[in-house]
């Protein structure tokens, strides 16, 4: 019989649902990161290596990196950053826990990313339209369901002309139970980067290579016409 290898959320869940309920919903990524410097934690979607759902898009739909910029939401340890980088990109990364940016800084001490403490749902103006590049992963689903219009609305504001923006996310039916903590999103929900203005490009529904697997959206948008 084949294990799971699923990451323990509790913790995660436990402060989620704390920091929310006083008003403060992403607050608990600070105490997360932190704890987990501390050997009192865990962050249960650190796997100190790229994303393979971002591996597998790159290897069927590379997108041309020289001389462009990218960013990556909510960075967490920075390993999808690095891999922009490696790529060719000039890459900004950030997210809001200053302990996990620290981390990105201590693990990758000749990087040539640029890691920045940032809210998402309160970002530089200076990254309005900045990127050639935006990849958001994962971020959206760890958010309560009523910030995400905002999120994907900031995110896509970083898009620049003629740029992209990759999304992916944990996925459910309309009719499916919203379930805990990472919430998935549903289709209609993805749809609101398409009612801002950017043009979906391609959208995958797909079971991802966790054990055991998991139903993802993996979606393309480009910001400006064909």
């Amino acid at each position: 019989m084949m294990l799971s290898r699923m990451p323990d959320r509790t913790r995660a869940r436990q402060l989620a649902a704390e920091y929310i309920a006083k008003g403060d919903p992403t607050g608990w990524f600070e105490r997360l990161y932190r704890e987990a410097d501390e050997g009192k934690s865990i962050v249960p979607w650190a796997e100190l290596r790229p994303s393979p759902n971002l591996l597998n898009f790159w290897r069927d739909q590379p997108i041309p990196s020289a001389g462009k910029t990218a960013v990556t939401v909510g960075c967490g340890l920075g390993d999808d950053a690095e891999q922009l980088a490696e790529w060719g990109f000039a890459t900004t990364a950030f997210d809001v826990s200053e302990s996990a940016i620290q981390s990105c800084r201590s693990r990758f001490l000749d990087s040539r990313v640029e890691y920045v403490a940032a809210d998402l749902l309160q970002p530089p103006d200076s990254w309005f339209r900045a990127f050639d590049f935006v990849l958001e992963s994962n971020t959206l689903q760890v958010l309560p369901p009523e910030l995400r219009a905002r999120a994907m609305e900031n995110a896509a504001g970083f898009v620049a002309e003629d740029g992209r923006l990759l999304v992916i996310a944990r996925a459910r039916d309309e009719n499916d139970p919203r379930g805990e903590m990472p919430w998935p999103l549903t289709r209609r929900e993805l749809n609101h980067f398409t009612e801002i203005g950017l043009r979906e490009l391609s959208f995958e529904d797909f079971l991802d290579s966790e054990d055991p697997p998991v139903r993802r959206f993996r979606a393309l948008y480009a910001n400006g016409v064909e």
